[in-house]
């Protein structure tokens, strides 16, 4: 089992961020397009190589987020209309979210079998993420899945904090 930690840095207006190992070192970068459209995310290994894009799909009703490992479609989150309460669907790679995701707290299941664990690390500054991966195979996505949800997140943050007259 492999232990990965996504902090995000509070004032980056970039969308800049690493993901770490246990010994705090460099795994990952994420950096996120500003002010562009479609608003993106490209997650790179330590070469520098894009091994994961995650996009927001541009002209759509509700809110849909793509994401590409290695090049292929994986996954899809999108937002269901709902009257009470946001609600989000995950769709691909027979991958299945058990738990809270919105919290940050929850399981990750593919085909039946647990690939990862994701809880939502308090006392922190700014959000920070402990990933783990049972299957390393699965590694990318879940780290591509986490920086999705969390696009998500901050992507519905804005749109409720937009005061309409």
């Amino acid at each position: 089992m492999r232990q990965l930690y996504i902090k995000q840095k509070v004032f980056s207006l970039s969308g800049k961020f690493t993901v770490k190992d246990q010994q705090e070192n460099d795994v990952y970068y994420v950096e996120g397009s500003f002010m562009q459209i479609p608003k993106t995310f490209s997650i790179m290994n330590t070469a520098r190589d894009e091994i994961a894009l995650i996009t927001k799909k541009v002209f759509s009703f509700l809110p849909k987020f793509f994401v590409e490992v290695n090049g292929r479609e994986v996954l899809k989150i999108k937002k269901e209309l709902s009257f009470l309460k946001a609600r989000y669907t995950i769709d691909g790679a027979g991958i299945e979210v058990h738990g809270n995701w919105w919290d940050m707290d929850f399981q990750v299941i593919q085909h039946g079998k647990a690939i990862g664990k994701v809880n939502k690390e308090w006392f922190t500054w700014g959000d920070s993420y402990k990933v783990q991966i049972l299957d390393e195979e699965m590694e990318a996505i879940m780290v591509a899945l986490v920086v999705a949800i969390d696009c998500v997140k901050a992507d519905q943050a804005a749109a409720s904090s937009a005061v309409t007259p």
